[in-house]
């Protein structure tokens, strides 16, 4: 692809030669973020997400279900090799979406720019999550069902995993959401980014991850929870292999404190198990190709 001039590019954005070099520099660091996310490990990493809110020294006096079964899976991982990591989303502050990617900014930013990394306002999304999911190759989400969909704690983390779907470096630091420039960024980026160039566009950071998904409940909503979970994760370029979820249900039958008994039991734990192995299987052959082997069109988020 043969790329514009800048004065042509200056030309059809309004832009002075300051602002077009942001642009271009920007286009050089995400680039330069694609061919991280290709640099080859001698040991993979696998991050288990719990989306549960109970706690035995909490108000449910409880252990979690779901976080029971993603425990089964990772100890799996670590015996096929995988360096795991479990993370409790009740013990982290994680503040909600701003929403801002429809209304101001065209694009949403990574870091997120609503919550600066290292900053008075930031969160732990910012500071500590968002460079742990970059590092994982693997990824087992677990969540009970909570009203037919997943919890409190996983929609927020998962509303904020946006800023590493399709997005870049604000290209106003100071005025990140400067409407105006943001749209004129966009058209830089449709009228350079080559889809033969990783990075030359907007950069999906979940490419190439393998995932898994773990459902526990009492009752109906597993289905949904589970496919929210999946279009969602797919469209952010995690990768899925053949029984990759699996979902732990007990009944209307029983009262809700019997749930454990049912739950928390061999065959699910087995379940669990074989989530994990097929991530793992999975994440092992997409580590002999690069991550961004993935196509999505660099021009559009």
């Amino acid at each position: 692809m043969k790329l514009p001039s800048s004065e042509h590019l200056k030309k059809t954005l309004k832009v002075d030669d300051k602002i077009l070099a942001r642009f271009w520099q920007i286009r050089k660091d995400t680039i330069n973020q694609a061919k991280k996310l290709n640099q080859k490990k001698t040991k993979l990493v696998a991050l288990g997400i719990s989306g549960s809110a109970r706690d035995h020294n909490d108000m449910a006096q409880e252990d979690s279900n779901s976080e029971f079964l993603l425990g089964q899976a990772l100890a799996k991982l670590k015996s096929l090799g995988a360096q795991t990591e479990i993370i409790k989303l009740r013990n982290y502050n994680i503040k909600p979406c701003k929403a801002c990617y429809s209304t101001v900014n065209t694009q949403c930013h990574f870091y997120c720019s609503c919550y600066p990394k290292g900053t008075a306002t930031a969160d732990d999304m910012s500071n500590i999550l968002y460079d742990k999911i970059l590092a994982a190759d693997i990824i087992i989400f677990a969540t009970p069902v909570n009203n037919f969909k997943i919890s409190s704690f996983m929609a927020l983390f998962i509303d904020r995993c946006i800023s590493l779907d399709g997005s870049l470096e604000p290209a106003d630091l100071k005025f990140p959401k400067n409407r105006e420039l943001n749209i004129k960024h966009t058209k830089f980026i449709q009228l350079t980014a080559d889809q033969k160039i990783p990075g030359s566009g907007f950069l999906r950071r979940f490419m190439g991850k393998a995932g898994g998904i773990i459902v526990t409940g009492h009752e109906a909503g597993a289905a949904l929870t589970i496919s929210q979970m999946m279009m969602t994760l797919t469209h952010f370029g995690m990768s899925f292999s053949g029984w990759s979820n699996m979902y732990a249900v007990s009944t209307v039958t029983r009262p809700t404190f019997f749930d454990k008994k049912f739950v928390n039991t061999e065959f699910f734990s087995e379940d669990a198990r074989e989530v994990a192995q097929n991530a793992f299987t999975l994440a092992k052959a997409l580590s002999k190709m690069d991550k961004t082997v993935w196509q999505h069109d660099y021009i559009t988020n």
